[in-house]
């Protein structure tokens, strides 16, 4: 008798605790979404900061009009983009990113070519007529059970610099966070990576005043988002403008 009312707390408990879990999931997921999804194709200035708009856009990496495309990449981990935890493939930029490749976006990250070490950059050139864009760099984001928002900051400094050391006057940006299956905190990684990206364009603008480097002006940058979650980061990109305008 005491082993079936020991049994049947402990299966109680157990109930609860997957009840609790699958509620707090819920709400984190919630928090980082909008209920209605905004439709492809969308885009809005959120605002400008020293001459750079910031524009929000509903496109994945493989299809956004821009001179460069920049994608955030974990390191490499068996089937990933298509594992349970990512976005399903209708939505999941990195995998249509790899369709548009033709399986080289895998390839080169299961080869080891490329290994998405925190901060580690690859310059990819597309063939012509595979992704809207020119260029493709990929920014490594490190081991994905060790990620935090903090990096995007750094992320989104590399991102700027590495495009106006291309010479771009735009570029697209794509967290693919959550395509890769991270319920990240959407407003504040869409914030920080503004903030990196004016950091490292304060810091070019102070070089050109010193005659130490002659880079092209950036003047546009897109930042990507999903359906459902285009106006939760809108609302972590005019925070961070409002920010660094201080």
């Amino acid at each position: 008798m005491k082993n079936i009312v020991k049994n049947t707390f402990n299966k109680s408990l157990l109930i609860a605790g997957l009840a609790f879990a699958t509620f707090t999931f819920s709400q984190t997921t919630a928090a980082n979404s909008s209920a209605v999804p905004t439709a492809v194709g969308t885009s809005k200035n959120w605002g400008s900061v020293d001459g750079i708009s910031m524009i929000g856009l509903v496109q994945g990496p493989s299809s956004a009009e821009a001179q460069l495309q920049v994608a955030c990449v974990f390191e490499y981990t068996d089937n990933d983009i298509h594992s349970a935890q990512a976005l399903p493939a209708n939505l999941n930029g990195l995998v249509h990113l790899d369709e548009a490749l033709k399986g080289e976006f895998t390839k080169i990250r299961q080869g080891g070519y490329f290994k998405g070490h925190s901060l580690e950059t690859i310059l990819i050139s597309p063939p012509k007529g595979s992704m809207s864009a020119n260029k493709l760099l990929l920014i490594g984001l490190g081991d994905r059970n060790q990620f935090t928002p903090e990096l995007m900051t750094s992320v989104g400094e590399v991102a700027a610099r590495e495009a106006m050391r291309l010479g771009v006057s735009n570029f697209a940006f794509a967290s693919d966070l959550k395509d890769a299956g991270i319920d990240s905190p959407t407003a504040l990684v869409a914030g920080n990576v503004v903030r990196g990206i004016v950091n490292a364009n304060r810091s070019e603008v102070y070089l050109k005043e010193h005659n130490l480097s002659k880079t092209k002006k950036l003047e546009k940058v897109y930042l990507l988002a999903g359906p459902s979650f285009f106006e939760v980061a809108g609302g972590g990109i005019k925070e961070a403008i409002a920010e660094v305008k201080k």
